[in-house]
């Protein structure tokens, strides 16, 4: 049986603003139900590459498909209404001089019976049926937000942009509304291309993530691949705090106050980067100033001093100086765990929960 083609697919795409290189020979391909964050931080080229698909702005090279179909290149532009996507923005655009139902078929090119059916069904799944004669201004923020999803979706596109939808939306309603906005585009089995900067948004809504910087895509594959097999130190600190230890490869191997670790394939003489996550250092919690009994894994321990300690709701993030450089390590334990600023413990870091990246000059 022959694989369907991507429900998009955009290859090599480049764009140029006074010369300077915006977004830098993106390829992706989303499939049908698929939802695909663009996860990067401000003025990476995320929403410029959003612009270019919707085709409100031209890629300078590069082309543009749809269920395998061309639809843009440099030369050739199917216009933006007639490519089956849609749209959803942060202020959501409704027209506040329409209600509801006008609002959410805004955009159907139907008889007037289907334009009815379409929009009642639409608005019974967002739970909105009794506000259908409201205006905007009558709603809350997340009520408004299910409007504009409804009338992103009455045409039935194939392909659903979304640029940071949620991030005007109070903490306490976005999780709710962003899990049935979900559920709404894969039971439609739209193909969902959504920007943000938020590494939480992406990894609760995503499929897939595509990691980008300085407008190229750096990274892609599941959630978990991303997180747990950074390609580097940018791209692990984009997810979480880290904490970084510098040492020098002599024969494969980096020497540090917490043991030996392997750096496969660097040449002798390189400086390296051993990274690791506040919440895979041990601590040692009987105190006993000899240090714990170590497993092979677990490396040697090092002493550190409590500097702060705060209790963050579900964890503690502690700050140790440790003795054998002055530098600070920071490490989250679970529950709560405040000892007192000047408390003596030991450390250890997991050694395969470390990544070593070579430090680029």
């Amino acid at each position: 049986m022959q694989t369907p083609p991507p429900r998009l697919e955009i290859r090599n795409i480049t764009r140029r603003y006074d010369g300077r290189l915006v977004v830098d020979d993106v390829s992706l391909r989303v499939m049908p139900g698929q939802v695909t964050c663009l996860l990067g931080p401000s003025g990476c080229g995320k929403s410029t590459t959003l612009r270019m698909i919707a085709g409100v702005e031209m890629q300078d090279s590069g082309t543009i498909h749809v269920d395998g179909a061309l639809i843009c290149d440099t030369v050739f532009r199917i216009p933006p209404e007639r490519r089956q996507i849609g749209l959803m923005f942060q202020d959501f655009a409704l027209f506040p001089h329409l209600t509801v139902a006008e609002n959410v078929g805004f955009g159907l090119r139907t008889p007037r019976g289907e334009k009815r059916a379409r929009v009642g069904e639409l608005l019974e799944r967002v739970h909105l049926s009794h506000h259908a004669d409201s205006f905007p201004h009558e709603l809350s923020g997340g009520e408004q937000q299910r409007v504009a999803l409804s009338r992103a979706l009455a045409p039935r596109p194939r392909i659903m942009l979304m640029d940071e939808p949620f991030s005007g939306l109070d903490n306490r309603l976005r999780d709710g509304i962003r899990d049935q906005t979900l559920e709404i585009l894969r039971e439609e089995d739209t193909a969902v291309l959504l920007v943000t900067h938020e590494p939480e948004e992406a990894m609760r809504m995503a499929d897939q993530i595509a990691l980008m910087r300085d407008g190229r895509i750096v990274q892609q594959g599941a959630p978990y691949n991303v997180y747990n097999a950074p390609v580097d130190r940018s791209a692990m600190a984009f997810f979480s705090e880290i904490n970084v230890i510098r040492g020098t490869v002599r024969g494969a191997l980096t020497q540090t106050p917490f043991g030996q670790f392997l750096a496969p394939g660097v040449p002798d003489g390189q400086e390296v980067e051993i990274v690791i996550r506040p919440q895979h250092i041990k601590i040692d919690f009987d105190r006993n100033g000899r240090g714990p009994n170590p497993t092979p894994q677990d490396g040697t321990p090092a002493r550190g001093v409590v500097e702060r300690a705060r209790f963050l709701g579900s964890e503690s993030l502690l700050e140790f100086r440790m003795d054998h450089d002055g530098s600070v390590l920071k490490a989250t334990v679970p529950n709560v765990f405040l000892p007192k600023p000047g408390t003596v413990l030991w450390l250890m870091i997991r050694r395969d929960r470390c990544f070593v990246f070579p430090v680029r000059r």
